[in-house]
């Protein structure tokens, strides 16, 4: 029954890694539950050696069984037999939990329906992993499933999956490997297992089932400490590692590189939790409200919207002075300046990208902000902005519809333009069945906007598929649903299909006006295009549904509305409200206070900060650290040598002292020399690292004799090692060590001499990288590796023993 407990055990030990996705441990407990089943049902099965095809469906059954009597049990018979009413019940609640999983982010609370799915997924990964196990026999191809359950967290979101929870499931696994292995050697017999003494004996024949399996927990425990130690180790090449460890570990504190969320993709999770969690306050100079902007993403692969990494280069620091001009903006263009102070909230976490107006022309904070040129995107890789307070100048412009509607052709880069080539044939006939082809860019926009908003049908809600191609296609043909991800993308969609540049912004709206000050709250966070238009530059639209019936503190532009007066940089006509709470707004849980804006449930681009170093010269500092990690071994060699040298160079220059006598004037026992040790210590690794390493049965005598003749000595070498040799025989057994003042020049006569006999790249490896050191090396993981063998004759009481 071995391996239905070990299969037990590895599906348990794997699904502590699900922890990250949950709120609480009840979940936990109900999977726990349902492990302990399908493993009481398969020791079943192996006890009384049941059909192997008959266990799984019996598994299924008691998973059925169990998992109505925890959650339908009182719709059940007994509590325990399903009914037709427990069988519905169980239905409803897999459709709520398939629904509450669609609006929560992780971690979702562990409500009923939740934790009935991963009740159910953990109940079937156990069976199966039992099927290849204990059934099939097949315990490697069990890792498979047990890995799809592993990789369910790391798909999910980007925060690193603890070490301490993939070293727990690793192990699971390899006990599993260990179970399935001593399974097959009992059927040649029975295993002798390995008794390891003090001294280190080496086991007999009978013992190689032991000595197998002791040789597969070395390999499991070696390869479980290299995965976790490397990293810390070695840079590495994502920003966002598995495992929290080492350089770039996803934090982006203190390295020239972060890590972020695919920002677009979480915001219903956001939008549908109910409480309402303040994200920052701001105040205005003229009192009107702003759109703060996060992110701009820019490059489209049909199924969901990224952007290229931002570059921050050193001299556009934002405490260097003006943020570069905003792109595409020309010098005669009329704009307003504007002063918004914001307050970021101290709740909110690892807000790394600030959110400014646009387009922004000063910001004064403190610490390492920089902006991209072509989003001006202001982001840091050493700080955060949660609690900050900042002061943002913009240079909002004014152009006149006239003005846009007469502007020239786009210069801007090709990428806001590019679309995927399997975009579905029905979006393009829709975007030009919507506008005018005789209209200019900035009239198609506007009719574009107007689609959404007014005559299109569009509906808002936050029960939507996301912005895959199929999904756009749903969206905008068929069910004419959704919010604002869908809104945005759609409009920057087809706006590429027309020829307009386009991207897609994500931050938040301008919140409520509450006592002197906008308050953005978590359900104000927001999706909309920007459009180009060569000579003003980067717009926003609107294309969302604001008031009652959509999100209702999204506002309409308003140089897009008929006769509108100049820009006021899109949120003209949001009079202020005073004293408005916006109650009607939903907002966020107690994970969204933790964690307001990236909660990084989603995999994320690279953010390179350019340090202003060429790439040669980060080329050159890499292979100069290569190069002392590859010194450390004749480093270590060199250190050792010295301590031995400063050690027989000691004794040599030591006066002598009186003999030690015993009774009666009796010469005492011998004492062992120091130098002489050190020195003999010293010749046995110069020769392991020239080849010539000693054999456990040569006396020193007969290692001189081997190595004169050998090594063809001359007078002097042969001399020298005759007096090394007879310091040792007289430290082994003679009352006296003798006179060993020559000793150090005798060693380094004799270690030249065996340097003579070998090749140069022989003395260049002893030199860099001896092989005397890396035996240390391998001796002390042995034994640490034998410290973990010798775990298993720990007994917690003496047998009894036997009378004779």
């Amino acid at each position: 029954m071995r391996l239905p407990i070990a299969a037990g055990a590895a599906t348990g030990a794997v699904a502590i890694a699900l922890y990250p996705l949950f709120q609480g441990g009840s979940w936990f407990w109900a999977c726990l539950g349902i492990i302990l089943a399908v493993t009481g049902v398969g020791m079943l099965g192996t006890r009384y050696t049941l059909p192997n095809w008959l266990v799984p469906p019996a598994q299924l059954l008691v998973v059925w069984i169990y998992l109505t009597a925890v959650f339908t049990g009182g719709k059940a018979w007994a509590g325990l037999v399903p009914t037709l009413e427990s069988v519905i019940g169980l239905a409803k609640l897999l459709a709520t939990g398939f629904a509450d999983i669609q609006r929560y982010a992780a971690p979702v609370p562990a409500n009923t329906g939740i934790t009935l799915l991963a009740c159910g997924g953990v109940g079937l990964i156990a069976i199966i992993v039992d099927l290849l196990a204990s059934r099939l026999r097949r315990a490697a191809l069990a890792g498979l499933p047990l890995l799809a359950l592993f990789t369910v967290p790391a798909a999910v979101i980007s925060e690193p999956i603890s070490w301490p929870a993939f070293i727990i499931a690793a192990l699971g696994y390899l006990g599993l490997l260990a179970a399935d292995g001593r399974e097959r050697i009992n059927h040649w017999g029975r295993a002798v297992l390995v008794r390891r003494t003090p001294s280190f004996v080496a086991p007999k024949p009978a013992s190689d089932a032991g000595n197998l399996r002791l040789s597969g927990r070395r390999i499991g425990l070696t390869a479980i400490v290299l995965a976790i130690l490397l990293p810390m180790l070695l840079p590495t090449l994502e920003p966002n590692p598995l495992f929290n460890f080492g350089v770039g570990n996803g934090k982006g504190r203190g390295g020239n590189s972060i890590s972020i969320p695919n920002p677009i993709a979480n915001l219903r999770g956001r939008l549908s939790l109910p409480d309402n969690s303040t994200v920052l306050t701001y105040t205005v100079n003229d009192g009107a409200p702003r759109y703060l902007r996060l992110y701009a993403l820019d490059v489209f692969d049909g199924e969901q919207w990224t952007m290229t990494g931002p570059q921050g280069r050193p001299e556009d620091r934002v405490s260097e002075g003006p943020l570069p001009p905003p792109p595409g903006q020309a010098a005669g263009l009329a704009v307003t300046q504007a002063t918004t102070r914001i307050k970021v909230s101290e709740q909110v976490r690892d807000m790394e990208f600030l959110p400014l107006p646009y387009p922004a022309g000063q910001v004064r904070i403190e610490g390492d902000w920089r902006a991209d040129r072509d989003t001006l995107m202001v982001f840091s890789t050493e700080d955060t902005a949660e609690g900050l307070s900042y002061e943002v100048t913009t240079n909002e412009p004014k152009p006149t519809p006239e003005t846009l509607k007469a502007s020239a052709p786009a210069q801007v880069g090709g990428r806001y333009l590019q679309l995927p080539e399997n975009l579905p044939r029905e979006i393009g006939e829709l975007a030009r069945r919507v506008t005018e082809r005789d209209s200019s860019p900035f009239e198609q926009a506007i009719q574009l906007q107007d689609f959404f908003t007014k005559k299109g049908g569009f509906t808002y809600t936050l029960s939507t598929q996301g912005n895959s191609g199929p999904a756009l296609t749903d969206f905008m043909i068929r069910n004419r649903s959704g919010y604002c991800e869908q809104f945005a993308t759609s409009m920057a969609v087809l706006a590429r299909i027309l020829g307009i540049p386009s991207r897609v912004a994500i931050g938040y709206t301008g919140g409520s006006y509450v006592s002197g000050e906008w308050q953005v709250r978590t359900h104000d966070s927001h999706a909309w295009p920007e459009l180009y238009f060569e000579g003003t530059g980067w717009l926003r639209f609107e294309p969302t549904p604001g008031g009652s019936t959509g999100q209702s503190s999204a506002t309409v532009p308003s140089y897009t509305r008929p006769q509108a007066a100049p820009v006021d940089d899109g949120e003209a006509g949001s009079t202020p409200a005073p004293d408005s709470t916006g109650a009607d707004l939903p907002g966020g849980t107690a994970r969204d206070r933790r964690d307001l804006l990236l909660d990084r449930e989603f995999g994320g681009v690279p953010l390179a900060v350019d340090e202003g170093m060429p790439l040669v010269g980060r080329i050159g500092i890499g292979v100069v650290v290569a190069l002392l990690i590859a010194l450390i071994p004749g480093m270590l060699r060199w250190e050792l040598r010295a301590r031995r040298r400063r050690s027989y160079s000691r004794e040599v220059n030591a006066p002598a002292g009186p003999e030690p006598t015993g009774v009666k004037g009796v010469r005492a026992d011998r004492r062992e020399s120091p130098a002489v040790s050190a020195a003999w210590a010293e010749l046995d690794d110069a020769l392991y690292d020239y080849g010539m390493a000693r054999q456990p049965s040569e006396s020193p005598r007969a290692l001189a004799r081997r190595l004169t003749e050998q090594c063809g000595f001359d007078a002097e070498a042969s001399a020298a090692m005759a007096r090394i040799t007879t310091a040792v025989e007289r430290m082994l057994f003679a009352r006296t060590a003798g006179e060993i003042g020559s000793l150090p020049e005798d060693l380094r006569r004799v270690r030249r001499a065996l340097a003579a006999t070998v090749t140069r790249g022989r003395r260049i490896r002893a030199v860099f990288l001896p092989p005397s050191t890396i035996l240390r090396a391998r001796r002390l993981g042995t034994r640490m590796l034998d410290g973990f063998d010798r775990l298993e004759n720990l007994r917690l009481r003496r047998p009894a023993r036997r009378d004779a």
